[in-house]
């Protein structure tokens, strides 16, 4: 994981219009057989193309065929959601003894940082190099979606080797301290995008604790073990395979376990679909990691007339705890000016 950033990728460009001021474009890494398409609209990764055992290709992400129907989406398909990923109870937070109103989108709460968050702004081409990388940078200003101060934001993707994706996340606040939670939320399906539930998908992960939530999907504020829980998977198992406990799917934080090792990221996840032979891994920087079933997926059209229903796809979205900054006890998500966040996420991808 050291050498995350020495990279070399091919970068094919194209650009559609969006709009008759704006233009939206959308960027193609590519290695080997490895392929990945992503698009400035809300920094948004659209595909990611893989061998499976036989050496068959195909689309492992769920989304659109046209960047246009990620516009009024309700699902986040791909997207950096943000400033705040994740959950806001209540729609307000108090800094510094004020408190700040935030923009109420799910219910009475905010979710992945209001009604237009940055999975729903345009994106500036920061730069691309061919055989390199490609960045999105996006100017977050003072007072957008209620939240305080002017922000920097960056995303960088990048290919290593012939099956590692890497993801840089960074934002630096300029004149106020914010809260700062980037996720990205793409929805995995190793068997490809149009083969059906993730259901018999294994996941390991590497959380043995929880946060639990209400019925609003609000953090509670308790930190708990998942032993003897549905929520336990420390060892493999399949993903439905404790769907009779946990009939609505899941949708919760798990704390992650820290590195052994200083400035070594976290071990999140291993996923492995067995009649493909694809197997996923995952490594962050951060605390936290949202696992997701696609349990609100109803009828979605997709890519190629797919129609997406319930657990479609799953999501490991690491980030900071939900609703951390209305609970003192979580890590703090809180940036100062001349500080900077900074996430990192590396996919390793194999089939066997």
């Amino acid at each position: 994981m050291a050498n995350i950033f020495s990279f070399c990728v091919f970068i094919v460009l194209s650009s559609l219009c969006f709009s008759k001021a704006q233009h939206v474009k959308v960027y193609e890494l590519k290695r080997g057989y490895f392929s990945a398409k992503f698009t400035n609209y809300g920094a948004t990764m659209l595909s990611v193309i893989l061998p499976d055992k036989t050496g068959k290709l195909d689309d492992v992400v769920l989304g659109y065929d046209m960047v246009n129907d990620y516009k009024n989406d309700t699902t986040y398909f791909g997207a950096i959601v943000g400033r705040v990923a994740n959950r806001i109870g209540g729609a307000k937070f108090i800094l510094n003894g004020v408190t700040y109103k935030t923009d109420a989108n799910d219910g009475k709460n905010t979710l992945h940082g209001g009604s237009k968050g940055f999975s729903d702004v345009i994106w500036t081409v920061k730069s691309y190099k061919k055989h390199s990388h490609v960045t999105f940078s996006y100017e977050s200003f003072d007072g957008e979606e209620g939240f305080p101060g002017n922000l920097s934001v960056s995303v960088t993707y990048m290919l290593l080797h012939k099956s590692k994706l890497a993801v840089k996340m960074m934002a630096k606040p300029l004149n106020k301290p914010t809260p700062v939670n980037l996720a990205l939320h793409t929805y995995w399906n190793l068997g490809g995008h149009n083969s059906g539930d993730i259901m018999s998908h294994t996941l390991k992960l590497f959380g043995s604790k929880i946060t639990p939530v209400d019925s609003e999907l609000i953090p509670t504020g308790e930190i708990v073990p998942v032993r003897k829980t549905p929520y336990d998977f420390r060892r493999p198992r399949e993903i439905g395979s404790k769907f009779d406990q946990l009939p609505h799917g899941y949708d919760i934080n798990y704390v992650l376990h820290k590195s052994r090792r200083s400035r070594h990221l976290r071990k999140v996840a291993v996923v492995v679909e067995s009649k493909c032979g694809r197997k996923m891994e995952l490594w962050t920087n951060m605390p936290g990691v949202q696992f997701y079933t696609s349990n609100m997926l109803k009828n979605e059209k997709g890519k190629n007339g797919t129609v997406y229903g319930k657990y479609a796809g799953f999501c490991l979205e690491t980030q900071g705890f939900p609703d951390a900054v209305n609970h003192p006890n979580f890590p703090s998500q809180i940036v100062k000016p001349r500080g900077i966040y900074k996430h990192f996420m590396v996919y390793r991808f194999t089939a066997h």
